[in-house]
């Protein structure tokens, strides 16, 4: 073999056996959005436990000719495809997230101040504007149903009907749900503040009534029962959450509710991010489409959160306990991060004010609300 001929072989191995020759500037745009969220992860620790292995899965994918989320010569898919297909595309990985939720939940807050669920339903007026704005910008009915659930800032629910009724959109519509989950720290203060006064802030609510065990074990069978036969389409949800909540409450099964709420939902947490961060290729992300979701989820989700503060602030003409309308921002469905926002911003006015279990009772409504307005959602439109 002639020198010449060694060196077109290897140039030839070089052009179609490694992604040296592949490489342009769209992937390069991927790998810096990718680093940023593990930046986000890693040195502001905004939600790493998300970002982290979404951000790591997006740096990964978009390095050429590897093989994560194709299928090879034979057919068979390749490991981050496998993830994705049997974990989010069959509904597998949300309803087993909201398992582990369930069993993390204490529904006391709610319990002991139910009207809190009119807070939850306030805050999804986002997925409904959204849902409207987005049919202007030709998206179809479906694909306008998985955008405006996204401003419920529920990642879990907002993959379950965005694999109904429009799974092409499944990527982009899970890594903005994620991101505003994540980024509720820094969307929601300005907003807070903009519809409140220092006093409305400074307001300290009375302290809640103590909830029994009767109660708690009772609840999560009475919600899933209203939720089956009002909202059938979201059972598998909701099912999943209150069967989780219902092995804690019942105290008589903590291996398995340990288990859900610890080992399973750390493993589900790395599969779900990792593969929800892969199908961020370059190719398929820097299109109008996926940007437009990204545009109007962050205005929708601001939205929801104006919706549960100005909710708040109306029932508070009808009540004689009055509610600090800080914990109507926690009506998304971001939990715990929403609630923990809510103290944070009130703390901040009144070092004495303590809002967490007070904002607790919204945000599990919001749970609730976005999985009401799915229900709804996906018996229009699937």
């Amino acid at each position: 073999m002639s020198w010449d001929n060694i060196y077109d072989t290897l140039l030839n191995i070089l052009y179609t056996q490694t992604g040296l020759f592949s490489l342009n500037y769209k992937v390069a745009i991927m790998w810096g959005i990718g680093l940023f969220f593990v930046y986000l992860a890693v040195a502001k620790k905004y939600e790493p436990l998300l970002l982290l292995p979404i951000g790591f899965g997006i740096f990964l994918v978009n390095f050429p000719l590897t093989p994560l989320m194709g299928v090879d010569e034979n057919g068979k898919r390749e490991l981050l495809n496998i993830l994705f297909h049997y974990g989010v595309e069959w509904e597998v990985i949300p309803c087993l997230i909201f398992l582990g939720l369930g069993a993390m939940t204490d529904f006391g807050p709610f319990i002991a101040n139910p009207k809190t669920l009119i807070i939850g339903a306030g805050a999804q007026l986002g997925v409904f504007v959204t849902f409207l704005g987005v049919l202007a910008f030709g998206f179809s009915l479906k694909e306008a149903a998985s955008v405006g659930i996204i401003c419920g800032a529920d990642g879990p629910t907002t993959i379950y009907l965005t694999a109904k009724v429009a799974p092409h959109l499944l990527g982009a519509n899970a890594l903005a749900a994620y991101t505003y989950m994540a980024m509720v720290p820094v969307i929601q203060p300005p907003i807070m503040k903009a519809l409140t006064t220092s006093r409305e802030r400074k307001m300290v609510m009375k302290q809640l009534r103590p909830v029994s065990r009767r109660e708690k074990l009772i609840f999560p069978l009475l919600v899933i029962s209203v939720i089956a036969l009002l909202i059938p389409a979201v059972v598998p949800l909701m099912g999943m959450f209150m069967l989780g909540n219902f092995m804690k409450e019942s105290g008589v099964v903590d291996r398995l509710s340990k288990s859900a709420q610890g080992s399973l939902m750390n493993i589900i947490t790395i599969f779900l991010g990792v593969s929800v961060g892969a199908t961020m290729q370059a190719e398929k992300f820097l299109t109008a489409k996926p940007l437009l979701i990204f545009g109007f989820g962050i205005v929708g989700f601001a939205i929801s959160t104006m919706g549960g503060i100005l909710t708040v602030k109306f029932m508070n003409l009808f009540l004689k306990n009055k509610m600090n309308p800080l914990i109507g921002s926690a009506g998304v469905s971001a939990v715990p991060m929403a609630a923990r926002v809510s103290q944070v911003v009130g703390q901040k006015e009144n070092p004495s004010n303590f809002l967490l279990m007070h904002a607790i009772g919204p945000n599990l409504a919001g749970v609730i609300g976005t999985a009401a307005a799915a229900g709804m959602l996906i018996a229009m439109f699937e």
